[in-house]
């Protein structure tokens, strides 16, 4: 896998490619009453990275390029470019430009152009990449979806029926409690026992739990205490879904997973960025058990620029680890 991002960006991905067309009609109702849904969608990730392939483009927290077709037969389909973005990027702009003129300039066909910000900004809203000179002016305007709006609109979130809408309450939420891991559980758990209790279907139960528990991470101890009243929720329901998901890494009432897939993203971005020589730092950093940890090197390990130092790297983790890790 050549994208040390993947493994770490998989649930964004996977959640618009499950439910594709209910993230158009909760984002963009206007396009998906023009979008023909009787014809199979299309998705080109791999079309995506050689289109972008030789760019510097910075941090992105989820690609996708998606061929729909509309109901007007004067286009024939129409490429849907999504990008994530989680925290304030000021090339955002100029890099939705320049996916743009490549994308179209590959497939000589319109491209919609979409920003989803899930940062925590309320006046960071780009929208727009222009430049001028003697004459010459490009003028760039794309859809930009911002998260944040939505908190004023709880009500309506919890009366949706469109899985973006526990989306975005998942990630309201995460922001929220970014200081209270206690509140946090509490909010992971009343999130989780929605779905039982409005019904989801069990693949939706399974994809959105698998979502909102990595979106909403938290302590090993809390988490074990979250997957017990998981359980104990099923049991009053007589819904046994959790209990047959591997990919999640539950294993005998044990969170095992999480630490093996941000390890495994570290693992990639260690090759990436260092080469062997920042493998060999691999072994002390798989001792450290903290799962919030794990996360803080990885996020720092995508953000790590090139000709970085292996002792930047270190500092990501040995000031919180102390005697977990070896110098």
């Amino acid at each position: 896998m050549s994208n040390p991002q993947t493994e770490y960006d998989s649930p964004w991905k996977d959640i618009i490619e499950d439910y594709f067309e209910d993230f158009i009609r909760f984002f963009l109702p206007e396009a998906h009453l023009e979008i023909d849904w009787t014809r199979p969608v299309e998705f080109l990730d791999k079309e995506l990275q050689q289109v972008v392939q030789d760019a510097a483009l910075g941090r992105r927290l989820a690609d996708k390029l998606v061929k729909v077709w509309l109901k007007n037969g004067a286009e024939a389909w129409v490429l849907i470019h999504i990008e994530v973005q989680s925290q304030h990027d000021s090339d955002l702009a100029e890099r939705m430009f320049v996916y743009h003129y490549r994308i179209y300039d590959r497939y000589r066909k319109t491209v919609v152009s979409i920003a989803v910000l899930g940062d925590e900004s309320k006046s960071w809203r780009p929208n727009q990449f222009i430049y001028q000179k003697w004459g010459t002016k490009i003028e760039f305007n794309f859809s930009v979806v911002k998260l944040l709006d939505y908190q004023q609109g709880w009500s309506g979130l919890e009366s949706s029926r469109n899985p973006f809408a526990v989306v975005v309450m998942a990630h309201l939420k995460t922001l929220e409690t970014q200081d209270s891991r206690l509140e946090r559980k509490k909010w992971k758990l009343a999130l989780i026992r929605r779905l039982y209790e409005e019904n989801y279907s069990r693949t939706d139960v399974i994809n959105l739990l698998h979502f909102i528990d990595w979106m909403m991470s938290l302590p090993e101890e809390l988490e074990l205490e979250f997957w017990q009243s998981i359980q104990k929720l099923e049991e009053e329901r007589r819904m046994r879904y959790v209990t047959s998901i591997e990919r999640i890494g539950r294993q005998d009432g044990e969170i095992k997973g999480i630490k093996v897939g941000l390890l495994k993203g570290i693992e990639l971005c260690l090759k990436e960025k260092f080469g062997d020589e920042g493998l060999a730092v691999l072994p002390e950093i798989s001792k450290i058990d903290d799962s919030q940890i794990l996360e803080t090197i990885l996020s720092g390990l995508v953000r790590l620029s090139p000709g970085s130092s292996l002792d930047e790297l270190r500092q990501l983790y040995q000031p919180k680890s102390g005697e977990q890790s070896s110098n």
